[in-house]
This record gives structure tokens, C-alpha cells and sequence, in this order.
């Protein structure tokens, strides 16, 4: 391939060299300090396409997108790896390097792998390049995705750590998407590299801020070539954030007055005012331990900007880096009898009707100040599959906390049969 570019290299070894000393400061890109992911996050030097600047991402610390001439893009990830993006009518420099992998666009045929990611999809209005998932049909409840699956216009191709290679294969699979627990099963990775399949890694679970995770939606518009639509998705949330923000100051004073939502039930009992509310969030795992949410994950940070303040202060500071810890139940009882709200999670025990059936899984919870002014709630089964909600999620939990306004992710469960009668 001809290509004029030697007038260029000077000035390009100069702004990489910037870029390697200043890393995200010229673009206003926060660096992934907390990760570590800020030294592999660099530009990817290419002598034969002038460099052009980053996409400014305003929360998103695990993954950034490179600009280069006549509309080349590079997406690197937090553990390092890159893809070259490819224009559609371009072809590949010849300086890429190996480690590198190239997708052309637009990009088709997609194993989806990453769950969370399918979301972003959805809002992108790009699930026509999504052509294998690792979910079946019955585990979507994202409902674009599950009717996609049952017309045959999206494939099931195995679960991210036993893939339908047969399958993977003969649809012309041009991209997987996995997530981080790919790194159980690199033999996986590497079978779908040894195919000619680029990999790339979700990381949008290790963002510690709920609009990071939602920015990944940035990532997912480079990779379509959606990135107007990305934007405005991103920035509608981003806004429904704020505007849960913006109601702390109500929800901490207890002036909210109970309502009977369309879709859910009414807030409980508010507490003193000049207090903020304090909040639990929970579920009850097989094996009776208490799944509780670390303080540093996205979940408390989602309390407090609805004006809430998580029951636990420091809770798995310093630890690995799971979202969540597992008590005892004796434990949880002495930290969280007293707080004013318990969320139960349904992501993995699945969704609640009745506090009798929450209190089927311990007896103790029947002492819990929540339970008996009535103010336990439950996610509802699609949030956890709903990754470009958070905002709305926020405004949820807002709502429970004053007891005004309608909530979507959130359900305030009713007192059992005999406490109804």
C-alpha cells in the first residue's frame, strides 16, 4: 500500500512522546489511578497514520479511544490490549503490531459474551451486528435482545467459558465481547484468537462510578461507528443522575409525603428529620450468608447521590476487587437492624413478592426497623441486565427515600399473607 507519511514521523514522535509524559492530562481524561490501568491505557504509536487526539471521557477510567488520520481509532482496554478499528473501505497499515488486533467496519457478526454490554447495544440501535450471545433466549430480559434470539436474528453460541466454536465459526464471527471472567478461561481466549477472532474485554465492572460504567457506551458507539448516539444515551442518563442529585436535599429532610406509584407501591414511614436515611443493600445467598455491596462499589455511590447514606462506612476497604462481601447473619443483624431501608437484590436470588418470604429466609429480619415500618424494597429481575439505567436507578431510590414519584427498578415488597388479613 502506498502510503505519504515520512513528512510526518517527526511531529508524531513528538506528540506520542507528550502523550507518554502527560498521559490524559491534554485531553481532560481522568487516568485510571485506582487500577493501575493508566500506563497500559497509552496511545498505540503508528509511524504511518498521524495521530489526532483522544476521545474525552468525563468518568470512564478502564478504556480509551484514540484518534488517527482519515478516521483510524484504536480502543484499548485496562489490561492492555488494542484494537485497531479499520474504516470501512480502508485497509490495515502495515505497521500495526502483532499484538494489536484489527476489525474492519462495520463490524457484523458479533459473539456476545458480556451480558452488560447488550444494553449498550440496545441504545445504540445496533443489535444487527450482534449475531451469537453466551445468554439463551430465556435468560434475556432485556426484551429487544430475547425477541432478536427467538426469530433467529441473534444466535445462542454457548456460555463466554464452553463457546459453540462450530457455530462461532461458520456465521463468519468477526469480534467476541467478553467480560473480565474470560480470565478464567484463557484457553478460551486463546482458542478464539488461534481462529482469527479478536477479543475484547468488557471492563465496565471495574469502574467504581455509576456514569463510568455507563460511558462504556462510548466504547460500544467507536466500535459501531455510533458515536452521536452513544453520546446522547450517555448524556440522558447522565442527566437523569443529576436530577436524583439534585432531590438529596429533600430526601435527607423526611419532608417527603407517601404516594401510590402507577407501577409500584408507596414509600414507608420517613425517619427524624435532618437525618439522611440509611440504606441496606442485600440479599441472602444458599448457603444463609448475608451478600452485601462493598462501600467503595457503584451501588453505594448510587445511595448517596439519591440522598441516601449506606448502613456500611468502610465495609471491604483495601480488599480484592469483588464488588461484595459475605457476612454472617448474626453480623448483619448488629450493623443493619436499624436502618431505615433494605434493598433486597434479586441479580442472583432472584426477586422477592412478600416481606413473609424474606423473613422465610431468617426470622431475625423480623426485628429489623425496616421490616417493621414497612419499608423494604426489592430490585426488579432486569436491573441488573439494564446497564444504561443507573440514572433511573438513582431516581428509584430517590423516590423510595421521600416517597414521592413513581419507581422502575424498584419495588416496595407488601407484609405477608397473615399480616394482609
Amino acid at each position: 500500500m502506498k502510503r505519504s507519511w515520512k513528512a510526518g514521523i517527526k511531529k508524531q514522535a513528538v506528540i506520542l512522546g507528550i502523550w507518554a509524559a502527560a498521559g490524559a492530562l491534554l485531553t481532560g481524561c481522568k487516568a485510571a489511578g485506582g487500577s493501575g490501568a493508566g500506563n497500559r491505557l497509552r496511545p498505540l504509536e503508528l509511524s504511518s497514520l498521524e495521530y489526532t487526539g483522544r476521545l474525552e471521557l468525563e468518568y470512564a477510567e478502564q478504556f480509551a479511544v484514540d484518534l488517527y488520520q482519515d478516521g483510524f481509532q484504536v480502543l484499548t482496554v485496562a489490561d492492555g490490549s488494542r484494537m485497531l478499528l479499520v474504516p470501512e473501505g480502508k485497509e490495515a497499515p502495515e505497521d500495526v503490531p502483532e499484538e494489536t488486533a484489527v476489525v474492519y467496519q462495520p463490524v457484523k457478526n458479533i459473539y456476545l459474551a458480556a451480558s452488560a454490554a447488550m444494553d449498550m447495544f440496545r441504545a445504540l440501535d445496533a443489535l444487527d451486528t450482534i449475531r451469537l450471545s453466551g445468554t439463551d433466549a430465556d435468560g434475556w430480559y432485556i426484551k429487544e435482545a430475547r425477541e432478536a434470539m427467538k426469530s433467529g436474528k441473534i444466535l445462542y453460541a454457548g456460555k463466554y467459558s464452553a463457546p459453540d466454536y462450530e457455530r462461532i465459526l461458520a456465521e463468519g464471527c468477526s469480534l467476541a465481547v467478553e467480560n473480565t471472567m474470560i480470565s478464567h478461561a484463557p484457553e478460551v481466549r486463546e482458542k478464539l484468537e488461534s481462529f482469527g477472532i479478536p477479543v475484547a474485554v468488557d471492563y465496565s465492572s471495574y469502574e467504581t462510578e455509576p456514569l463510568g460504567r455507563m460511558e462504556w457506551i462510548k466504547f460500544y458507539g467507536a466500535l459501531t461507528g455510533k458515536e452521536e448516539q452513544a453520546s446522547a444515551a450517555f448524556d440522558e442518563q447522565k442527566a437523569a443522575m443529576e436530577a436524583a442529585a439534585g432531590g438529596s436535599e429533600e430526601a435527607a429532610s423526611g419532608d417527603g409525603a407517601d404516594v401510590d406509584p402507577a407501577r409500584r407501591a408507596e414509600g414507608g414511614r420517613v425517619p427524624e428529620e435532618g437525618r439522611k436515611k440509611t440504606v441496606a443493600y442485600f440479599y441472602i445467598t444458599a448457603a444463609g450468608m448475608v451478600n452485601v455491596r462493598k462501600s467503595s462499589d457503584y451501588v453505594p455511590k448510587l445511595i448517596e447521590q439519591a440522598g441516601g447514606e449506606y448502613i456500611f462506612k468502610d465495609l471491604g476497604t483495601g480488599e480484592s476487587r469483588s464488588s461484595s462481601v459475605n457476612m454472617q447473619l448474626e453480623e448483619f443483624y448488629s450493623s443493619v437492624k436499624d436502618a431505615d431501608f433494605l434493598i433486597y437484590n434479586s441479580a442472583v436470588d432472584g426477586g422477592l413478592e412478600t416481606v413473609e418470604e424474606l423473613l422465610g429466609k431468617s426470622g431475625l429480619l423480623a426485628d429489623f426497623k425496616a421490616v417493621k415500618e414497612g419499608n423494604v424494597w426489592c430490585t426488579a429481575r432486569d436491573l441488573y441486565q439494564s446497564s444504561m439505567a443507573l440514572g433511573t436507578f438513582a431516581e428509584d431510590i430517590r423516590a423510595m427515600l421521600t416517597g414521592q414519584g413513581e419507581t422502575v427498578y424498584l419495588y416496595r415488597l407488601p407484609a405477608g399473607r397473615e399480616e394482609e388479613q
